[in-house]
């Protein structure tokens, strides 16, 4: 019973450690339930309570037996006799079972019987089917050979013909279309074989009649009667017949005439002009074919002739075939300017020829002709690139040869080499070098050159770090620009160097020669972005590649790859000079041994050595002014001026110290001996000449630094070093001019 299954459980003592609700969850699991409660109680208290409470359930069920005492009782009563009344039922069900089965077998064989049936039924009406399509093939046969005059000559099997024309051919046609069609329902019967040879006149007779009907069209023009002619071959299903006919009466002889070696060096226009004469056999031979085929004729679309496309099935497989026959010269990769000139001039010819089509779906089909491809596979695209690789690559490879060759015209870059790698970037993609399918090699021989403009960089910075210059160059030498060489390169030349050849350094590194690099460098890769933006991204977009980004970042790459270096010869130029200038810093330990004892005058104008401090420095920098940016000036210069203050300022603070230390035991002597030591001039000590000459040639270093363009501020030294000299004057009571 539901209401006794849903039963609730008697209640407890609150003093249970668990709820008894716990026992009716279908969930149940006893050892997460003894786990729970351990949790809560020790184990003895658990098993106490599970006894309390089996003993409350064991008297709940006591009292529900005692309550429904009476039902269990009866319960036994009343099932006597209850296993003779179903002795009773089972021999009636077992007979109705059996009659039941009989009637099921009587009909299944029944089924089977009407299936037989409606399969005999089915043969006859395919037999009968079958005879009037016999019938029908007879008759077609019988009217056809009337309409053709098919009769037997006595003593031979050859038959003679009548004549057909107009619209006898057409219902010959018609009827012949009707009987293929029979034909092909009853294949294999004895009937039809023996009635082939029939056939095979009418089929021949047929196209005879319809060969004559449509060159007749073809030479008098006569519109209609190709219009008849077309529509007979498509009723038919000879429409390839018709086109394959066309090519060989009329588009063959055209084509052989014009297509040849010989026309090709008799126009003047050579091979542009026979592909022009080759697309002038569209209006005089293929126009009226056009209009039928394809709705231009002034009767309207009704009358246009479907399925049928002369201009890609009989045209474009004649000019392909004679191409390659004819003139297999156009197709000659060994000299690239002239396999890129008819290369070009071909793929525009096709172009026109697609203009020919009637619709995007004869151009698709074109371009899916395997003479298409046939005549694209031609083209040794491979080879002509390989032999342009050869002359690039190979152009940038001699001039690498001799790197630090002058170039011929400086308005762009100052080294040879520099100057050929920006000419093969533009080759690679000028209208007399680039093609559209060999864009993606073009593309990679761009990066190939870049990066082994990046090598050689890289090459020179790895001789410059492990051969330094022998000897330092005198200020009067850093005056002087390299002379240009005699080694004109001249134009292109094919040496087939690949760009993984890495010839030595062979030049010396040289200050003038890092200049030039280090400008060249700076200027060819603050032009790669224009020249990608102005020759390249319109290439790529003509292909429809839309991951401009991703060529954008290839090129960052090679841009990083040649400034990589750059840093390094930046500082190896500074160092050059700053050696130079530092020279005259020696003077600074002079100038006590020119003051102390010699009675000299209060210095007024600065030493010698002040002067000339900065002459290397500005020599460098003039003879380098049209060479190096103005920004690259200044950076250098405040270099130097920074590594030269800090010179400066070590050498005047030794200096001072000693003044310092000499006063000091001047002053110590003097209080010793009880007289007057002071020398010189009167009212200024040698030690205080000593401090104003000091003073005033770092003011001339700060002049000289201002007339090089940098301020006082841009070298943190000097600053330091004015501040120091300036207070040694000041604080020994000196005169500060």
């Amino acid at each position: 019973m539901p209401e006794t299954a849903k039963q609730p459980l008697p209640s407890g003592p609150s003093t249970l450690c668990f709820n008894k609700e716990e026992f009716m969850k279908d969930d149940f699991n006893v050892e997460h339930f003894v786990v729970e409660c351990r949790r809560k109680v020790p184990l003895e208290m658990l098993r106490s309570d599970l006894h309390v409470y089996l003993k409350i359930l064991q008297s709940a069920m006591i009292e529900l037996i005692n309550k429904d005492y009476a039902d269990f009782v009866n319960l036994s009563t009343n099932l006597i006799g209850m296993d003779k009344a179903i002795n009773n039922l089972l021999n009636p069900l077992n007979h109705l079972k059996h009659e039941i089965l009989n009637v099921r077998n009587s009909m299944v064989e029944a089924g089977r019987a009407v299936d037989e049936k409606m399969k005999q039924q089915a043969k006859i009406r395919e037999r009968k089917e079958c005879l009037r399509t016999l019938m029908g093939i007879i008759q077609s046969l019988e009217k056809m050979e009337k309409l053709l005059g098919i009769l037997p000559s006595k003593g031979t099997q050859t038959p003679h013909f009548r004549e057909l024309n107009g619209q006898l051919i057409e219902r010959v046609a018609t009827e012949f279309n009707k009987l293929q069609f029979y034909v092909g329902k009853c294949r294999g019967l004895p009937l039809v074989e023996d009635i082939k040879p029939r056939i095979a006149n009418i089929t021949m007779m047929l196209q005879y009649s319809l060969e004559r009907s449509f060159k007749e069209g073809l030479s008098s023009g006569n519109t209609e009667v190709l219009r008849d002619c077309l529509r007979t071959y498509a009723t038919i299903d000879k429409m390839r017949d018709a086109e394959s006919l066309f090519r060989s009466f009329v588009v063959k002889d055209y084509m052989e005439e014009t297509i040849s070696e010989q026309f090709i060096r008799n126009h003047p226009q050579g091979l542009e002009g026979m592909f022009s004469a080759v697309l002038e056999f569209f209006p005089r031979h293929c126009s009226k074919l056009c209009e039928i085929t394809t709705g231009g004729s002034l009767h309207g679309p009704r009358d246009v002739i479907s399925g049928y496309d002369f201009v890609v099935n009989s045209v474009w497989p004649e000019i392909v075939g004679n191409l390659e026959a004819q003139t297999p010269s156009i197709f000659a990769p060994g000299n690239p300017n002239v396999f890129h000139e008819k290369y070009t001039i071909s793929i525009k010819f096709m172009e026109r020829f697609e203009l020919q089509c009637d619709s995007q779906a004869s151009v698709k089909r074109l371009r899916a002709h395997p003479s298409y491809n046939a005549f694209m596979s031609k083209w040794s695209l491979p080879v002509y690139f390989q032999i342009r690789f050869q002359e690039i690559a190979g152009y940038l490879e001699t001039s690498l040869n001799s790197p630090f060759t002058p170039s011929s015209d400086k308005t762009l870059f100052h080294l040879e080499c520099s100057a050929v790698l920006w000419n093969c970037l533009h080759q690679c993609w000028s209208d007399s070098v680039y093609l559209v399918p060999l864009c993606h090699r073009f593309w990679k021989l761009t990066l190939q050159l870049l990066s082994r403009y990046a090598v050689w960089v890289s090459e020179v910075h790895e001789e410059m770090a492990a051969r330094p210059l022998p000897q330092r160059e005198s200020s009067s030498n850093l005056q002087q620009l390299a002379k240009p060489s005699n080694g004109d390169l001249g134009s292109l030349n094919a040496t087939g160097v690949p760009l993984s050849a890495t010839p030595s350094v062979a030049s010396v590194v040289t200050v003038n020669n890092i200049v030039l690099l280090v400008s060249d460098a700076q200027k060819v890769t603050a032009k790669i972005p224009e020249f990608f933006e102005s020759s390249v991204i319109h290439r790529v977009k003509e292909i429809g590649g839309d991951n401009i980004s991703l060529l954008r970042d290839g090129l960052k790459d090679a841009e990083d790859s040649i400034l990589l270096h750059l840093p390094q010869f930046e500082s190896y130029l500074t160092s050059e000079i700053t050696a130079q200038c530092i020279v005259h810093l020696k003077s600074v330990n002079d100038i006590p041994r020119l003051y102390r004892r010699t009675n000299r005058e209060v210095p007024s104008k600065p030493s010698i050595y002040a002067t000339n401090l900065v002459q290397p420095l500005a020599d460098f920098l003039n003879s380098y002014k049209d060479a190096v940016s103005s920004s690259n000036q200044k950076q250098w210069a405040v270099v130097v001026l920074q590594s030269l203050g800090e010179q400066f300022l070590s050498a005047v603070s030794d200096v001072l110290t000693a003044v310092k230390k000499m006063e000091e035991s001047l002053k110590r002597l003097k209080a010793g001996r009880g007289g007057n030591v002071a020398g010189g001039t009167q009212g200024m000590s040698d030690d205080d000449k000593i401090r104003q000459q000091l003073y005033l040639d770092v003011k001339e270093f700060g002049k000289q630094m201002a007339s090089l363009g940098v301020s006082d501020s841009d070298v943190e030294a000097y600053g330091r070093l004015f501040e120091t000299a300036r207070s040694a004057v000041s604080t020994d009571g000196a005169a500060i001019g």
